[in-house]
């Protein structure tokens, strides 16, 4: 059996909206794009490489498969590129159709095709970005883990990964890491 696990980064406001690249996600205005990329370190990358090695599959909603499908395979000089290219994918969307662009990406619909998923056997199913497939997949309890990055920033405005409304929700903390940047590496487990 499969486990679901969200890999986020996030600041201390609990924004996740475009932290990697200056043109990633402008949004409702989002002036803040590439926040965690100044926080990036040998220790973060340690921590992405480990959580590369046990994973199956990548699960993606349609904006963040979108923004990965159009970066990465054009990528030659970053040591996650072939990793990202080469593992199989799996996309969550009522609005693309098949055949999908990217190598090894599979169109997936709705939540019960993910649940199905979790019951594949294999390594875990890693969820990058992807906010609102995450909200939903929280909501319906299909998410095992969360690996959350947090970040010593606060932004003010942004997409949040759990937005007002969500349901209360216990987790137990499983492990911390901080890295040399104050980047504090929190996994979670729901507690029930």
């Amino acid at each position: 059996m499969s486990r679901v696990v969200v890999f986020e980064s996030i600041t201390l406001d609990g924004v996740i909206q475009a932290p990697g690249r200056p043109d990633e996600d402008p949004r409702d205005g989002f002036a803040h794009s590439g926040w965690a990329t100044p926080y990036a370190d040998d220790v973060l990358a340690k921590v992405a490489a480990e959580g590369m090695a046990t994973t199956r599959a990548l699960l993606f909603g349609r904006r963040t498969y979108e923004d990965f499908a159009g970066f990465w395979p054009h990528q030659t000089d970053n040591p996650f590129a072939q990793v990202l290219n080469d593992t199989p994918k799996y996309v969550v969307s009522t609005t693309l159709a098949d055949p999908l662009g990217w190598h090894t990406a599979t169109l997936v619909s709705g939540l019960d095709a993910v649940a199905g998923l979790r019951d594949l056997p294999g390594g875990d199913i890693v969820v990058l970005g992807s906010g609102e497939l995450v909200r939903s997949m929280a909501a319906r309890g299909l998410v095992d883990e969360y690996v959350l990055l947090l970040h010593p920033v606060v932004l003010g405005s942004g997409r949040r990964l759990f937005a007002d409304g969500a349901a209360p929700t216990a987790l137990r903390l499983e492990n911390t890491t901080v890295t040399g940047t104050g980047v504090v590496v929190a996994t979670y487990r729901p507690a029930a």
